[in-house]
């Protein structure tokens, strides 16, 4: 049984890290992201400090489940995703899926994040791991948010005026 319950987005990555770590450690992958926001109107509410209403990715439900599993044989969840904003929102998502499953209780949860994958900066960042970074999560959820009501309002009109299902997002807005 693992003691230690590592997550990383992609599974050639996971196969890669458990052999650094070894025994002791689990290492699985979330496929990338886990949840999104709803895909109809209200799933970003200016009106309400811009909450998010969120849905599991169903193609990756199947992750969750065997993520979840696993950790409750261990004692240590590290959130091993990338170490940018899109990775920093992942771990976000699934350690807020988690909580809400009640799967926490009594676990060690940190945030590792490595720039190589080496066994040096793998092991040294398990040795060190942080708390979720608010800075990088807020970013992820303001360009999804922006991303989301951009495209909501001006999608449509690219359907009228250039062709149908097309989307425009923050990227492309400003030379609409």
């Amino acid at each position: 049984m693992a003691k230690n319950l590592v997550i990383v987005e992609y599974p050639a990555k996971a196969k890669t890290i458990k052999k650094y770590l070894g025994k002791g450690f689990e290492v699985l992958a979330s496929y990338g992201h886990v949840r999104d926001l709803l895909p109809k109107e209200g799933a970003v509410d200016p009106a309400n400090d811009f909450s998010m209403k969120y849905q599991l990715i169903e193609k990756n439900q199947k992750h969750v489940d065997a993520i979840a599993k696993a950790l409750k044989k261990a004692d240590t969840l590290y959130l091993a995703t990338d170490p940018d904003r899109e990775g920093e929102a992942i771990s976000w998502h699934l350690y807020e899926i988690l909580n809400e499953r009640g799967l926490l209780k009594d676990k060690k949860v940190g945030r590792v994040a490595f720039n190589e994958i080496t066994k040096r900066a793998i092991n040294e960042a398990v040795e060190h791991p942080r708390e979720l970074s608010n800075d990088l999560i807020n970013a992820q959820l303001a360009r999804r948010a922006l991303d989301y009501l951009v495209g909501f309002n001006l999608s449509p009109l690219l359907w009228k005026k250039i062709r149908r299902g097309l989307s425009a997002g923050r990227v492309q807005s400003p030379a609409l």
